[in-house]
C-alpha cells in the first residue's frame, strides 16, 4: 500500500492551515474592530468560499493561476514555474477553502473578548502589540486553536478544488480524497475502503481534540487575571 497520499495530504493540510491561521487571525482581529460597514463587507468577501461549491473555487483558481492566464503565465515566463498540476498547487485550493473557517472562528473569539480588559491595559501604558500577544491571544486561544484544528480537518478532506488545480498523479499530486475517487473509478473498492477508514480515523481524532479543547474551556473558566499568570 503506497502511503504517499497520506503523507501528501498531511503536508498540504499543515501548510494551508498555517497560512490560513496567520492570515485569518490577523484579519479577524482587525476586522472585528472595524466600522460596521467595512466589517459586513469583508465578512461577505472572506466567508464567500465557505458557501461556494469547491468546483467553483477550483475553476476560479485555474482561471487565475493556469498557464494560459495572467498570473500563471507571468510566473511561468519569469520563473519557469507552473502554478497548477503540482503537489503544492493543492495548497492554493485548500487555503481558500479553509480560510473562512479559521477567520469566522477567530473573529467569534475576538468579539467575545471583553474590551474592558484591553482598555484597562492601555491605561497602564501597555502597547497594542503587547496587549494582543500577552492578553488578547491567551484569553481567546481556545477558540482560535479549535478553529485551526477544524481547518486542518477540512483541508485533509478537500477534494473538488484540489482535484481541479492539482489533478491526480500517483506519487506526485495524489491525496487521500483524490486517491479514493480514482480507486472507486477503477473498481478497486477494497483499497478505497482502506483509505476511507484511514480518513475516518484521522477525522475522528481531530474532532476529539476539538471536543477536548471546548470541554477544557467550559469546565475551567477562570478570571482573565488568573489565566494570564
Amino acid at each position: 500500500m503506497d502511503l504517499y497520499p497520506l503523507f501528501n495530504s498531511i503536508r498540504i493540510s499543515l501548510i494551508s492551515t498555517l497560512i490560513a491561521f496567520a492570515v485569518g487571525v490577523f484579519s479577524a482581529y482587525y476586522i472585528s474592530k472595524a466600522h460596521r460597514i467595512l466589517k459586513v463587507s469583508f465578512d461577505v468577501i472572506f466567508t464567500l468560499p465557505l458557501v461556494l461549491p469547491p468546483t467553483v473555487i477550483g475553476f476560479l483558481l485555474i482561471k487565475i493561476l493556469g498557464p494560459n492566464n495572467f498570473v500563471g503565465e507571468l510566473f511561468f515566463n519569469i520563473f519557469g514555474i507552473k502554478l497548477t498540476m503540482n503537489w503544492w498547487s493543492a495548497i492554493f485550493a485548500t487555503t481558500v477553502v479553509i480560510f473562512p473557517l479559521m477567520y469566522r472562528t477567530a473573529r467569534g473569539a475576538f468579539q467575545s473578548f471583553d474590551t474592558i480588559i484591553s482598555d484597562t491595559a492601555k491605561t497602564l501604558g501597555l502597547s497594542n502589540t503587547y496587549i494582543f500577544w500577552k492578553i488578547t491571544m491567551p484569553v481567546c486561544k481556545q477558540g482560535i486553536i479549535a478553529g485551526a484544528v477544524l481547518s486542518f480537518a477540512r483541508a485533509l478532506g478537500e477534494y473538488g478544488a484540489t482535484s481541479m488545480i492539482a489533478g491526480y498523479t500517483p506519487g506526485k499530486t495524489a491525496t487521500i480524497s483524490t486517491t479514493v475517487y480514482q480507486l472507486w473509478r477503477t473498481g478497486n473498492d477494497e483499497l478505497a475502503v482502506k483509505w476511507i477508514v484511514i480518513n475516518i480515523i484521522i477525522s475522528a481524532v481531530v474532532l476529539l481534540i476539538i471536543n477536548l479543547i471546548e470541554s477544557r474551556y467550559y469546565n475551567n473558566k477562570e478570571p482573565f487575571y488568573v489565566r494570564l499568570r
